[in-house]
């Protein structure tokens, strides 16, 4: 039997919706337990946020793991997250899509443009950031590509830097614009519950 493909993944999955803030809420489980939860702006269909939660190894709920948006705030964390917090100057790496693009943005990097070169390492499917100066190294994947099974594109990567931010830019290819609007189409078909009207209404 072949593998479903993701379109079908999150077609058969359960799903419930929420409209709060000028956000649509996306909650999804699927059939292995994983938990996903997205928000879109209402007006644009733009993806503001995706995390991902999982069961632990002792069948507990485990923390949220943000793949878009921004990253989860120490300070709501734990006890022990409040008394080693990470200096305030270090990199910030998070992604933040458009919706022609992935998109990720790298906070407190001062160096140059001409300082910076991106890559893409099709064989271990991933992009690499390396700087001449040997100050930053980084290496990250596109999860999105990994779940539709397409190839990485060098061509599709650019980048720009400004205000001490490096931001890098992957044009989505046709196959996840075509995918992305179809799942739109579905998702808006989803009762969805306002803020404040109980419990959300499930598909």
């Amino acid at each position: 039997m072949a593998v479903p493909s993701w379109l079908e993944r999150l077609r058969a999955a359960g799903k419930t919706a929420l409209l709060q803030d000028g956000k649509r809420k996306i909650h999804y489980l699927f059939e292995d337990g994983k938990e996903m939860a997205e928000e879109y702006d209402i007006k644009t269909g733009q993806l503001m946020s995706r995390k991902w939660r999982e069961k632990n190894t002792l069948g507990g709920t485990g923390k949220w793991q943000v793949e878009v948006g921004e990253p989860t705030s120490p300070l709501l964390g734990a006890l022990e997250s409040e008394l080693i917090t990470e200096s305030s100057s270090n990199p910030i790496f998070m992604r933040k899509d458009t919706l022609s693009s992935f998109q990720w943005r790298i906070r407190n990097l001062p160096y140059p443009k001409e300082v910076y070169s991106i890559s893409v390492e099709a064989e271990q499917r991933c992009c690499v950031i390396r700087t001449t100066n040997k100050k930053y190294y980084k290496k990250f994947s596109i999860p999105d590509l990994d779940r539709y099974c397409l190839p990485l594109d060098a061509a599709a990567l650019s980048f720009t830097h400004a205000n001490n931010t490096l931001i890098i830019t992957y044009q989505k290819p046709k196959e996840i614009l075509a995918a992305e609007e179809q799942l739109q189409k579905e998702l808006k078909k989803i009762k969805a519950a306002n803020s404040g009207d109980g419990d959300c209404k499930t598909q």
